[in-house]
């Protein structure tokens, strides 16, 4: 999960000082000391940690926090200012060229996930700006790179622009373009070649095709996996090239978090998108107040209603909500919601969007994703009929689900008990809803869902 160690280790700091009604200059010394600690275990610029830790000391110690009246949370929110302004202050957007199509230069190391993010990139533009993108294959060196993006083309149903290997990457992004002023494009998505480091001929073949096609955008890609040597490979890019925005792949993976935290202070290069799993639609804008809170254990809350806002079919929400009124909520539809959660992505980065979710919270609520496996298991052994009316399952029944599912009978029992308190509880807030049986509420605190 992004940020762990680091999130850990802020949040534990911070909740000393949080409750404090009076901060002294030694307490915030010691906080500042842990967190110049965390930034530098999170593989965070030295120089950017020294230039962070001396600007929230500063702010911290002035007037406005000794004077105010919770200065243990006045301290929390100068570090989440100066953690927001380090990654950026706010969100970057991608450019729009004034006359279409907007062409965009993907660069970077091989490796980094380039022609992935190419077509993750053509995804977000399609399905969040409804815009028609046309993908370029630039890379003509990398065994199988035209026919990767050709196969996560045919997998978007989205075109894709390739003049095989024999021929330059320049001319290749040049009839790109025209191809898709013909096509009526949006914009273009030059994926260029990558090599295993930095090296001139790479630099000077991505100076020329900048040269010849005057891009809008060219986007680094880079793995923060990688830690200070995804800095290193930045900087070094932005030199030659003035790169216009970073795109960090494997984020979701890098527990440190370190590049994300150091590539826009270093490089002065705002980072557009993050890449938050391996699926191709899981490429995120980058929002530094959101990460920001995030790291802190504040939660990101505008994050999750626009994961649930583009996972959740609203036609089908309505329908839902419809059942629930009329008690005629079956397996069939508990299965579907729980399909709808999961394509939201793994529990626990859900849970760590909650608000006050931090790691100390997430650790007691123990998020078992295998709990949910099971339940859909047992589920999916049902018959139509029983899924319909699980009042039919008697013992036979119950034994055959057990083994289909490969749980046991104690699990089935478990699940069809929850499912009838659940419909009873639904039952009892219609009824408290629609103003009668306003005593019926008692006794809903101890119902937990199945999972």
């Amino acid at each position: 999960m992004a940020f762990e160690g680091l999130a850990a280790r802020l949040q534990d700091t911070l909740t000393k000082i949080r409750g404090k009604g009076k901060v002294s200059e030694q307490d915030i010394k010691e906080m500042m000391r842990e967190v110049r600690l965390a930034l530098l275990e999170a593989d965070v610029n030295f120089k950017v940690v020294k230039q962070f830790v001396a600007s929230v000391k500063e702010k911290a110690l002035g007037q406005e926090v000794m004077k105010s009246l919770t200065p243990g949370q006045q301290v929390i929110k100068v570090v989440n200012e100066e953690l927001t302004e380090l990654m950026g202050s706010e969100q970057s957007k991608i450019a729009i060229a004034a006359k279409a199509p907007t062409v965009v230069m993907m660069v970077g190391l091989q490796g980094a996930g380039k022609t992935t993010t190419t077509a993750k990139l053509a995804n977000h533009l399609r399905k969040k700006h409804n815009r028609k993108p046309l993908l370029a294959a630039c890379d003509i060196y990398r065994p199988a790179a035209i026919q990767q993006l050709e196969t996560l083309g045919k997998q978007l149903s989205m075109p894709v622009f390739s003049l095989g290997d024999k021929v330059s990457p320049v001319e290749i992004a040049k009839q790109a373009i025209e191809k898709a002023k013909e096509e009526h494009c949006d914009y273009v998505i030059l994926d260029t070649a990558g090599r295993l480091h930095i090296d001139e001929t790479l630099m000077a073949e991505l100076s020329e095709i900048k040269a010849s096609v005057n891009p809008d955008e060219i986007l680094l890609v880079v793995d923060s996996m990688t830690g200070q040597d995804a800095v290193n490979v930045a900087e070094s890019f932005n030199e030659q090239l003035q790169v216009t925005g970073a795109v960090l792949t494997k984020l979701d993976g890098d527990t440190r978090g370190g590049a994300a935290i150091s590539i826009k202070a270093v490089t002065n290069t705002p980072i557009k998108f993050a890449g938050m799993g391996e699926k191709i639609d899981q490429l995120e804008a980058f929002h530094p107040e959101r990460m920001a809170s995030r790291i802190l254990g504040m939660g990101d809350v505008l994050s999750l209603i626009e994961k649930a806002q583009s996972n959740v079919d609203e036609e089908k929400a309505k329908e839902l909500e419809k059942k629930l009124r009329t008690m005629d909520f079956t397996f069939d539809d508990f299965l579907e919601q729980l399909e709808q959660v999961k394509s939201m992505g793994p529990l626990e980065d859900l849970l760590g969007m909650m608000p006050g979710m931090n790691k100390k919270g997430m650790k007691d609520l123990k998020v078992d994703e295998k709990q949910l496996t099971r339940v859909e298991a047992i589920v999916k052994s049902m018959t139509p009929l029983e899924k319909q009316d699980p009042s039919v399952i008697n013992g036979s029944r119950r034994r055959r689900i057990s083994k289909g599912s490969g749980t046991t009978i104690q699990d089935v029992n478990r699940l069809l008990k929850q499912f009838e308190d659940m419909k009873k509880m639904m039952k009892q807030m219609t009824g408290m809803q629609s103003g009668k049986g306003k005593k019926r509420g008692k006794g809903l605190g101890g119902f937990k869902l199945p999972f």
